[in-house]
């Protein structure tokens, strides 16, 4: 399958003109939207929402990747290619927690291009064909990287701010809940919050940290919307305290 993983949104022509080419490119191949609303222009932020939900995806799976406020610069056009799945989009630290919390981990700098090349749109242009190839099994067209020259070393391994507000007004945010004591409080926008297994542990209107479907933290509000009630936006900080 091809994920993409975008901040494009879903209206408007950029999410359709992509899936065109790929399936062009690569008849018969699924395209799943995982993301559409990655966090906009903020390729940190995103980093930690694509490792969290990559993660449990199947060898072989290719994962189209536009999160590019520098799109058309100097910055590398990548393959990444991560315990299995393959990863498509720009060098400028989207990958970078799939690279670090990956074993076995190869990269490419893209040497290919398409005989047209929108300076403002490579996620159609020159992305969405090299998902196509490798998601037809064709090696990766590019030359070899060191792992380590893509790494931004000065990120934490776990980002304590929200990353993402999904439908119902819950916040993720960029830490593993897995990396919590079970009795750390989330603290933002001055409340202390506890954790709790599910929403209906607390009653209705009551906040809770909870591990969520893909093991990151997760901030909700019992038949509420978190977002509304806590006033968080994505970027938020959040402070953890061991409660």
């Amino acid at each position: 399958m091809i994920y993409l993983f975008t901040d494009f949104g879903l209206t408007g022509p950029y999410t359709g003109q992509v899936k065109a080419v790929l399936m062009r490119a690569a008849p018969g191949v699924p395209i799943i939207d995982l993301f559409a609303d990655a966090p906009s222009f903020d390729p940190q932020l995103s980093a930690y929402l694509l490792a969290a939900y990559s993660e449990t995806f199947l060898p072989g799976d290719v994962f189209l990747c536009v999160v590019d406020p520098e799109v058309g610069t100097g910055r590398r056009p990548l393959v990444v290619y991560a315990d299995g799945r393959w990863f498509v989009g720009p060098d400028n630290g989207l990958f970078e927690l799939v690279r670090r919390r990956s074993r076995d981990i190869h990269v490419w700098q893209i040497d290919w291009l398409p005989a047209k090349l929108s300076p403002t749109f490579h996620g159609r242009d020159l992305f969405a064909p090299v998902a196509a190839r490798l998601a037809r099994g064709e090696a990766s067209p590019g030359v070899p990287l060191a792992p380590d020259s893509i790494a931004r070393p000065s990120w934490p391994d776990e980002l304590a701010r929200i990353i993402y507000l999904d439908g119902y007004g819950n916040a993720m945010v960029g830490i593993r809940a897995k990396t919590m004591a079970r009795t750390a409080v989330v603290e933002v926008q001055g409340q202390a919050i506890r954790r709790h297994r599910t929403f209906a542990d607390v009653p209705p209107g009551e906040p809770l940290w909870y591990a969520n479907g893909n093991g990151l933290v997760e901030i909700a509000v019992n038949q509420g919307r978190a977002a509304g009630v806590l006033h968080l936006t994505v970027g938020s900080p959040v402070e953890i305290t061991a409660g």
